[in-house]
C-alpha cells in the first residue's frame, strides 16, 4: 500500500536516482541533502514499502511557494502518485499558510501540464530557453492556495 510522508535522510539516494532516470538535467545526491536543512523547504516521497515511487519538493518564502521538483518513475506513471503527491503538498502549503503556488514545467511535457491544469494551476508566463538537454522553453504555472474571503478577512 502506497504512503505519502515527508522526505528523510534514508529517502535521498534514491530520489537522487529517480532525478537521474527522469530529468535530463539532474540534481545532485548533495543538492537534494540540502533539501532537508533548508527551512524554507518541504519535501514528500510516496512509498510502496521501503522503495521511493516518486517525490515532489518546495520551498516557501511566505506567502508564496515553488514546487521544486516532481518525479514519478517511468513504471509507476499514471497511476496517480504524483496527483496524490501535489494534492498532499497543497494541503500542507495551505495550512501553513502558503497563498499561491508555482512551478516551471517544459512547454512539450504535456502529461505534467495537463495534470497541474487539472490541479487548478493556470498559465501565467513564459522563460525562454529555461530547459537545457534539450532546450526548450517552461512555462509558469501558478495556483492560488487561498480564497478570497480569506484574504477579504486580512484586510478588513
Amino acid at each position: 500500500m502506497m504512503q505519502i510522508v515527508p522526505m528523510a535522510a534514508q529517502h535521498v539516494q534514491q530520489v537522487a536516482q529517480l532525478e537521474t532516470r527522469c530529468f535530463s538535467d539532474p540534481w545532485s545526491v548533495r543538492s537534494i541533502e540540502a533539501e532537508l536543512e533548508n527551512p524554507l523547504s518541504f519535501w514528500l516521497v510516496a512509498l510502496e514499502g521501503e522503495t521511493v515511487l516518486g517525490y515532489v519538493g518546495s520551498q516557501t518564502v511566505p506567502p508564496e511557494s515553488d514546487v521544486m521538483n516532481l518525479a514519478v518513475a517511468p513504471e509507476w506513471r499514471r497511476s496517480g502518485i504524483a496527483l496524490q503527491l501535489l494534492l498532499q503538498l497543497t494541503q500542507y502549503l495551505e495550512k501553513s499558510g502558503v497563498e499561491s503556488l508555482s512551478l516551471e514545467v517544459r512547454e512539450n511535457n504535456r502529461p505534467a501540464c495537463s495534470l497541474y491544469i487539472k490541479m487548478g494551476f493556470v498559465i501565467v508566463g513564459r522563460r525562454p530557453g529555461y530547459y537545457r538537454n534539450p532546450q526548450e522553453d517552461a512555462l509558469i504555472m501558478r495556483k492560488e492556495l487561498r480564497h478570497a474571503d480569506t484574504v477579504d478577512r486580512i484586510f478588513l
